[in-house]
């Protein structure tokens, strides 16, 4: 089952080195991972996405709260949440797949951020289903290079990933 972790950690040199290697060491593999500054500048949010069982996700867990960089833990994907993910993707643009990318974009609500005489730069911004739809409904021959940030999650409501 895929898990979206996000962590409060201190914003110091090492602590991502730390969490990441607590994953490898223990064989667990993170399909996502995203960290930025809080609006505390002592503090990061990190976000990661990984699968595996409950039992796992629970071990994983326990681990993250014994590193000592790690304030907080929780599994946001346990309630509801919103997650949102950019993408970037370059696509030969020429002739009559011009108009055809450009109606694309504008189904999926996207934007073509760079146009050049060849090719088109396209930002997306939602699910990773939809990033995938997107990617799906473009012909693989004109991709020619795409960029994802990984994805970012926050707890609807009232919950609240704070000290």
């Amino acid at each position: 089952m895929r898990h979206v972790i996000s962590l409060l950690i201190e914003n110091e040199s090492g602590a991502l080195s730390r969490v990441s290697g607590l994953f490898s060491a223990r064989g667990y593999n993170i399909e996502s991972l995203t960290v930025a500054p809080t609006e505390d500048a002592s503090m990061s949010r990190m976000t990661i996405v990984t699968t595996g069982s409950d039992d796992i996700i629970e071990q994983i867990t326990k681990q993250l709260n014994k590193l000592v960089e790690v304030v907080k833990v929780v599994d946001i994907s346990e309630a509801a949440h919103i997650e949102r993910e950019l993408m970037l993707v370059k696509v030969r643009a020429t002739g009559k797949d011009r108009e055809e990318i450009k109606r694309t974009v504008d189904i999926f609500r996207a934007r073509i951020i760079d146009v050049t005489d060849a090719s088109y730069v396209v930002e997306l911004t939602g699910n990773q289903g939809k990033l995938d739809a997107f990617l799906g409904a473009i012909e693989p021959a004109l991709i020619l290079e795409t960029v994802r940030s990984g994805v970012c999650g926050i707890g609807r409501g009232d919950r609240v990933l704070k000290l």
